[in-house]
C-alpha cells in the first residue's frame, strides 16, 4: 500500500532541513526562508537578533494572507516580541512557534491538505 500523499500541482514541500540548509522542491537555501505552499524566498537582509522577528511582517507583504503561520527556529523562540505576535493576530492568522524540524513536517502536512499556510524557517545544523 502506497502512503505517499497526493500533492496538488504547483505545491511545494520541504524535503529536508539540517547541515545549515533547507531544501524545498529541489532548491537549497543556506539562509532563513519564508515558505508558502507555492513558493519560497530568502529575505534580502536578515540578522539573528530580536529585530529578525520583523520578518513575520514580510509574510503578509508577499502572500495571499495565510491563516496559519509557522515559525521554526532552534533556541529560545519565546523571545518573539509581543508587538510582532499581536501584528500576526491582527491579520487573522494563527502563529505557531516550534523547532525547525517540526515546523517543516507541519508545513508539509498543511500543504497536502491545501491549507493557507506560511512558514518562517531557520536552517539548523
Amino acid at each position: 500500500m502506497d502512503l505517499t500523499p497526493l500533492v496538488s500541482k504547483g505545491r511545494q514541500l520541504i524535503e529536508s532541513c539540517g547541515d545549515g540548509t533547507l531544501k524545498t522542491s529541489g532548491s537549497v537555501h543556506p539562509a532563513p526562508v519564508i515558505a508558502f505552499s507555492e513558493s519560497c524566498f530568502s529575505p534580502e537582509t536578515f540578522q539573528a537578533d530580536e529585530s529578525a522577528f520583523k520578518i513575520l511582517r514580510e509574510v503578509f507583504q508577499k502572500s495571499y494572507g495565510p491563516s496559519i503561520m509557522l515559525f521554526g527556529a532552534e533556541g529560545n523562540t519565546r523571545l518573539i516580541p509581543e508587538i510582532e505576535k499581536e501584528f500576526v493576530r491582527q491579520q487573522n492568522c494563527a502563529l505557531n512557534v516550534m523547532n525547525t524540524g517540526t515546523a517543516c513536517r507541519t508545513f508539509n502536512v498543511l500543504c497536502v491538505e491545501d491549507r493557507r499556510v506560511a512558514a518562517v524557517l531557520f536552517p539548523v545544523d
